[in-house]
């Protein structure tokens, strides 16, 4: 939910004049199939998808996946715009493990967390899940209109960097968390934005201006330069997110 504002503000910054935020729909913790189940007059995903001047539909699925509902939302998607596209967020994990086993866990714990055992667990698991739905997707419309945005991924990228000290204003990993479930600080709903930018448009965020909000963080030009890396790097390294670089 924190992702569109700083996506339109990154849009702007790089010279995208045509972006625009049709609209957001937020439920709590919910997965895609819980928004598609709306009922017509509290669903305004539906209802935009079928104006036809949708191009990019964004979902960000729970732990529940695949999720037929993205089928569903797909298939809206291309009846009115042929050339849509839909992008799903895979995220990075609450608890950093499964939710039945973060119980007793707190923020603090993920200072003693390795990114890579992480990525190599549970998180890759899911991960798959992503890849798997999208490919069935694509091959079902024979294009690649269904594209994975890897924010778990670029995440474990930036904790890699803060625990080799390269994150100014973020000494610990926790430090980029507000709480044990892990909703993210500032720099995480930017990165989430920069990578978004970076599958939307296939260019890289490496570069841009520093924004308003995250000027009063301590260095702000490398703490920036860090979440544009971090994301451009996951992002270009994700085959699923339909980026090519030369």
């Amino acid at each position: 939910m924190p992702m569109p504002g700083p996506l339109g503000q990154i849009a702007k910054a790089a010279g995208v004049k045509d972006h625009k935020i049709a609209g957001a729909q937020g439920l709590g913790g919910s997965s895609v199939t819980q928004h598609w189940d709306l009922p017509d007059d509290k669903d305004m995903t539906r209802k935009a998808l079928k104006t036809g001047n949708v191009d990019v539909l964004t979902l960000s699925p729970h732990l529940n996946m695949p999720d037929a509902a993205i089928d569903k939302f797909t298939a809206l998607m291309l009846e009115h715009n042929p050339n849509g596209r839909v992008l799903i967020q895979h995220s990075w994990f609450p608890y950093d493990t499964l939710p039945e086993k973060g119980k007793k866990f707190e923020n603090a714990n993920r200072d003693d967390a390795k990114p890579d055992e992480l990525r190599k667990g549970v998180w890759n698991v899911w991960l798959v899940k992503f890849q798997e739905q999208a490919k069935k997707l694509n091959e079902t419309h024979k294009k690649q209109v269904v594209l994975v945005v890897p924010v778990g991924e670029a995440v474990l990228r930036l904790r890699e960097r803060v625990i080799k000290g390269e994150v100014p204003g973020y000494a610990k990993q926790s430090d980029l968390f507000t709480d044990s479930i892990g909703h993210g600080k500032q720099p995480i709903a930017w990165l989430t934005a920069y990578c978004h930018f970076a599958v939307i448009y296939g260019k890289s965020p490496v570069g841009l201006p520093v924004p308003e909000s995250l000027k009063r963080e301590k260095d702000p030009e490398k703490l920036v330069k860090e979440l544009q890396e971090a994301a451009w790097g996951a992002v270009k390294d994700e085959p699923a997110s339909g980026v090519k670089v030369k």
